[in-house]
């Protein structure tokens, strides 16, 4: 059976295979069609419609109701995160690109604007497939074998690991530190979506920093801004907390589930988005931490 994957958005995790279609450029244009290839069009084919984007949703239904009507014969499924339907077994390269994989599924901690334990539930350990970018919910709130089992697979791997998915501070152990010098990680990120964050934050900078995982810029910490009662002057203390540990902070914008987001939050998102505008632009040249100083260190 010859799986299709269609993707009303192009992100950077995105799988780039020849039975993968999605339109191109950040913002995609209504009216958008896969150029599907005609003998595709057969019993043999099936048409899966990933959706990650909430907002994205009226546009997949819309292609997913087109291929309907012309695809006889041809299978149209949608699903992905933004359907809220519960993610089962990880299949590399499926929808995500080469390199990624998912270990486990779900998340202990009902946050308020998140969605995962909602459609997910709590942690679901997943059989470990081969990869160097980890896109779990919650891996620290696995098993502690899964989550050994996990490094000894990054190991291995050519690529130096990354931890794309986040990991939850308030988690972190020494050997997990251990475990995270051992396989040389790449980079690594963790999150700071309310108040209670800091702290555990602020504790880990210190073990990390004296393992010498801080150096270069590496961890990076997603704040979480822009959500109702929020304001660019408390988002801007957050962020700065968050730099004067020694991590490198992410703005991420929150948006309900139209996708609409206020202008000049864009703006201000769009500055502490990137390391090059946080470094050079956030800050006045005398307080501006150099790279080369800091590898240096």
């Amino acid at each position: 059976m010859v799986v299709i994957r269609i993707f009303p958005r192009k992100t950077a995790l995105t799988p780039e295979d020849t039975l993968s279609f999605y339109p191109e450029g950040r913002k995609p244009k209504t009216g958008w069609m896969p150029p599907i290839p005609v003998e595709y069009f057969n019993g043999d084919t099936s048409i899966h419609i990933s959706v990650t984007f909430t907002h994205d949703l009226p546009q997949a239904e819309r292609i997913a109701q087109s291929l309907t009507g012309i695809c006889q014969g041809t299978s149209v499924t949608l699903g992905g995160p933004a359907t809220g339907v519960r993610g089962e077994a990880f299949t590399p390269g499926l929808y995500l690109k080469e390199g990624c994989t998912i270990t486990s599924r779900g998340c202990p901690n009902k946050c308020w604007f998140c969605s995962v334990w909602r459609r997910e539930g709590g942690i679901r350990e997943l059989p470990i497939k081969e990869g160097w970018n980890i896109l779990d919910d919650n891996l620290l709130a696995c098993s502690e074998s899964h989550i050994r089992a996990v490094f000894d697979m990054l190991s291995l791997q050519s690529e130096r690991p990354v931890f794309t998915g986040g990991l939850e501070a308030s988690l972190i152990k020494p050997w997990h530190i251990e475990e995270l010098v051992r396989i040389r990680t790449q980079r690594m990120y963790f999150a700071y979506d309310t108040a209670d964050d800091l702290e555990p934050l602020s504790v880990l900078a210190k073990p990390l920093k004296d393992s010498g995982l801080m150096s270069g810029h590496k961890i990076g910490v997603y704040c979480l801004i822009g959500f109702p009662g929020d304001t660019i002057p408390e988002a801007s203390v957050r962020l700065l907390d968050v730099y004067k540990l020694g991590y490198t902070p992410y703005a991420m914008l929150w948006q309900d589930e139209t996708g609409v987001s206020d202008k000049e939050w864009r703006g201000f998102q769009r500055v502490w988005a990137r390391p090059i505008c946080i470094y050079r632009k956030a800050w006045p040249k005398k307080n501006r931490v150099s790279f080369s100083k800091t590898r240096a260190k």
